[in-house]
């Protein structure tokens, strides 16, 4: 594709670029994202996404914009309160950059929609709070062959890799099974560290663009570990488990059905 007039001024720092230019410029253009999730980690990832001229981005939310939320959704502002966060988002992003379509799904992702949603988008991120949603995403990724790039955060602490599905270690190579609820705090009882969210959101956000354009090395078979308090990074290499319940040699988890149990 060509790039207009407008389009060179808007993205001139990453045209300046060598290693990126018209070409980085024109797949990110070409290119669909889909974010599970719109609060701490989905905000930065989606606000850098739009920024950076990502074709087609949707968004997967049916959740409303709490007070609570503000200390680190910095999609959403005190005006928001009440709104749906999927109509919050849109207009957040739309204002920041209208040359791009923007898809609110105003829904739970689950087993049932996880194929069609899955199915229409290139690159997807996880952007949830909670175990049983985090492991349908890597399972669904994995069984339908899809890039994943997930991210997790509690009180100082964040998590990053890249997953391709069932090329890569998967999210279920490093934690077989779900953890009982009771036995990980969540985080609104935990608590969150606002900053961590914004870090590990755009760390998505690099992934996402380094996928898309070819740019640099994923974290492929490696999980970064971020620690705001002690600000240290820790990377831990990887490798598929022969016994991974999903991507495993004899995988227990065969079908979308199945995706996501304990």
């Amino acid at each position: 594709m060509s790039l207009s007039a407008e389009d060179r001024r808007r993205y001139s720092r990453h045209l300046a670029i060598p290693e990126f230019g018209e070409e980085g410029q024109a797949k990110l253009a070409a290119s669909s994202v889909l974010v599970v999730g719109t609060g701490g980690l989905g905000s930065p990832v989606l606000l850098y996404l739009a920024a950076a001229g990502v074709g087609r981005l949707g968004f997967v939310d049916d959740d409303v914009v709490e007070l609570s939320n503000l200390q680190r959704q910095v999609l959403h502002s005190t005006a928001d309160l009440g709104r749906r966060k999927v109509d919050s988002a849109a207009d957040t992003l739309h204002a920041l950059n209208p040359g791009i379509e923007l898809v609110r799904h105003d829904m739970r992702f689950s087993a049932e929609t996880a194929e069609t949603l899955l199915g229409d988008y290139d690159v997807i991120v996880t952007a949830v709070d909670n175990f049983p949603a985090r492991f349908l995403l890597n399972d669904a990724c994995v069984l339908l062959r899809k890039t994943l790039v997930e991210g997790a955060i509690l009180r100082f602490i964040g998590l990053a890799m890249t997953i391709r599905g069932g090329e890569t270690a998967c999210y279920r190579c490093v934690f077989p099974e779900m953890p009982a609820t009771a036995s990980v705090p969540s985080p609104a009882d935990a608590g969150v560290f606002g900053p961590v969210a914004g870090t590990v959101g755009c760390i998505q956000a690099c992934e996402v663009v380094k996928v898309v354009t070819g740019i640099g090395e994923p974290l492929y078979d490696r999980l970064l570990q971020f620690d705001a308090a002690e600000m240290t990074f820790q990377e831990v290499v990887l490798s598929r488990e022969p016994d991974c319940p999903v991507c495993g040699r004899e995988p227990a988890i065969t079908s979308l059905a199945e995706a996501g149990r304990p």
